[in-house]
């Protein structure tokens, strides 16, 4: 498969139509927009080879999956692969192995722990019950809005105002710690 895309490949100056070569709708339009396709992997990477491996990534995951029923569903799907692969490939360029990281890296927390006790205690005092209890649900529990709205027999909008008040408060609380 990978020799017969490298064949194809050769054509690209070739500016005739690659249906009349038998080639299916994906493969053509691939081998038409080859050159605008590695234009915008080069955008996104900076690197011609990187920009080659987007684009062999990208021909492999739509080389079977031939099912389009235009050239411009070919090209948007094309676009929008290439695309993600690009991001995916900017990502794996950020990360960084934990193995690699050594302790002078790692950032030392400034709050110690008494700092967080004596949040913890202002928090509780200006914190009604109500916005403790929801607080907690969102934040410790992963409830969403609806979910507690239906537990807590209230409106949505009422929880995600008790949320927001909620949210005030513990900036208003860390402005003072700060101070």
């Amino acid at each position: 498969m990978i020799e017969f895309v490298s064949q194809l490949l050769r054509f690209v100056g070739d500016k005739r139509l690659y249906s009349d070569m038998g080639l299916d709708l994906m493969t053509s339009s691939f081998i038409g927009l080859r050159d605008k396709l590695h234009h915008i992997a080069m955008r996104y990477l900076q690197s011609d080879e990187d920009a080659q491996d987007a684009l062999q990534d990208t021909w492999l995951k739509l080389s079977n999956k031939g099912d389009v029923e235009t050239s411009q569903e070919a090209r948007n799907k094309l676009v929008a692969v290439l695309r993600n692969n690009c991001i995916d490939q900017l990502r794996k360029k950020r990360t960084v192995p934990i193995d690699t990281i050594t302790s002078n890296d790692v950032p030392q927390c400034s709050m110690e722990t008494e700092d967080i006790e004596r949040l913890e205690r202002l928090l509780q005092q200006q914190l009604t019950p109500l916005q403790r209890q929801i607080f907690n649900l969102i934040t410790h529990e992963g409830c969403d809005y609806e979910q507690i709205a239906k537990r807590l027999s209230m409106t949505i909008e009422a929880v995600r105002m008790n949320m927001s008040r909620t949210r005030k408060k513990i900036r208003e609380t860390l402005k003072k710690l700060d101070q």
